[in-house]
């Protein structure tokens, strides 16, 4: 009894196995597989898109810090003398 409920789940896994195979493989499934691969690339490119605007705002943010802080010693220094 015990042999023959293990032979029949390993038969019965075989077979779903082996269907679960030919519909992961069909051209139905590869077309799915396509649009969500070009939906991730997409997806990629907006973010590259989106770090490089933060990137360019960082960049100016940092420049406007430095002069700021140039004409903030400046005028130290004008008061100094």
């Amino acid at each position: 009894m015990l042999l023959t409920g293990k032979l029949a789940a390993f038969i019965g896994g075989t077979l779903f196995g082996s269907a679960g195979l030919k519909v992961l493989g069909s051209k139905d499934a590869r077309k799915v597989y396509t649009h969500v691969t070009a939906a991730a690339l997409r997806c990629k490119d907006q973010v590259m898109h989106d770090i490089e605007v933060v990137q360019e705002n960082c960049s100016d943010i940092l420049a406007d810090a430095k002069q700021i802080n140039a004409e903030r010693e400046k005028a130290a220094e004008e008061e100094y003398i």
